[in-house]
């Protein structure tokens, strides 16, 4: 766990790693419950990394991740909904990109320029009715404006918002979450989770979160409230049943996450903390990893600070290792946080894809 004299971020968000801003764009009503978010680097770009677990995944350009190819840096990750189809949106942010001259120099004009940007897709066909409603190259370019307005440091919206649009997990309504944490070195480590998996995030025989209950957060729902909310589930999937989204089987889902650090990392030290994130996944979520999750973690290093200050390395690079450790348990704990915020924060729907109740309906603020 992360040292105990760690601290959140001013705004316990991915934006408190300088540099980075986050933009949501969604598509609600009409038969439409989607949506893309997008984390923007500062120009330059960030080192990135990915660590994909699931057994279903919808992805593009993580192979552009691996330590021994040639891109290096990454001005933009995309998260979508949409399934395969909605890895359109990433084409929005690509032109983008493009149009302001940012992305990977393959000639001497400015303009030269290849935009590599890694995108990854969970599965919410038919979640608001209509099966073709999902994201593309235009929703895709709304969110990376919308991100390229904010100021630095911005808040960022929460729940429904982006991406979160029609995330469900285990039959409640999903969402967007995200946290960070300082730790005694100055270094900022943050999470942006979008929560839609087969699995639970809720512990069964009591009602609590498993986050929650991985947090040490010990009080838990009464029995009375936890049955009537057992209920009130089963009748909401039993209402969904002939509505759109329930047609799939088996359920399709996928949890997306980015985990960034202000530190200096290596592009190999980046995919070890996109792998180690995935234990607060899995603290948070169960089961997890499944066939048809597409869990994947994806990995931000901005290189604002060094990653053991003014220590010198005369002793093999221990110091090094101690200080990558702190950052890798720290990803770990704030992707928990994460998930936690994203199931709170997020509202129940009831449409013609189907009924999908927020926690917070089933059992109270």
């Amino acid at each position: 766990m992360t040292d105990a004299t760690a601290r959140p971020g001013a705004r316990d968000a991915l934006t408190d790693v300088a540099g980075l801003r986050v933009g949501h764009a969604e598509r609600v009503g009409d038969g439409a419950l989607t949506g893309t978010t997008v984390v923007l680097t500062g120009e330059g770009g960030a080192v990135a990394a990915v660590d994909v677990r699931g057994g279903g995944p919808g992805t593009r350009e993580t192979d552009a991740l691996d330590p021994r190819n040639l891109v290096q840096r990454v001005e933009a990750v995309v998260l979508c909904g949409g399934s395969a189809f909605g890895l359109d949106a990433a084409s929005g942010v690509v032109a983008w990109l493009e149009d302001a001259g940012r992305g990977f120099r393959v000639g001497p004009d400015p303009a030269q320029v290849v935009p590599v940007v890694p995108a990854a897709a969970l599965f919410d066909l038919g979640r608001g009715g209509d099966w073709r409603a999902r994201p593309d190259a235009a929703l895709g370019r709304e969110a990376v404006e919308a991100a390229s307005r904010t100021e630095e440091g911005a808040p960022v919206a929460q729940g429904n918002a982006g991406a979160g649009a029609g995330a469900v997990v285990g039959g409640l309504k999903g969402g967007v979450g995200t946290a960070s944490v300082v730790l005694p070195s100055g270094t900022t480590v943050a999470a942006l989770a979008v929560v839609n998996a087969a699995g639970s995030v809720v512990e069964p025989s009591t009602g609590a979160l498993y986050g929650q209950l991985a947090q040490g957060m010990v009080e838990v729902p009464g029995p009375d409230r936890h049955a009537a909310a057992q209920r009130a589930l089963a009748a909401a999937r039993l209402e969904s049943a002939g509505r759109s989204a329930a047609s799939v089987r088996p359920p399709l889902n996928t949890t997306l996450a980015v985990i960034a650090t202000d530190a200096a990392l290596t592009r190999a030290q980046a995919q070890k903390l996109a792998g180690t994130a995935h234990d607060g996944l899995a603290r948070a979520v169960r089961p997890v990893h499944l066939l048809n999750d597409g869990d994947t973690v994806f990995a931000l290093a901005t290189g604002a600070r060094g990653l053991v200050g003014e220590d010198v390395l005369d002793d093999g690079g221990v110091l090094a290792a101690g200080a990558l450790n702190e950052i890798l348990a720290a990803g770990a704990d704030v992707l928990l946080r994460a998930v936690v915020k994203a199931v709170w924060a997020a509202e129940g729907v009831d449409g013609a894809g189907g009924v999908f109740p927020s926690y917070r309906e089933l059992y109270g603020e």
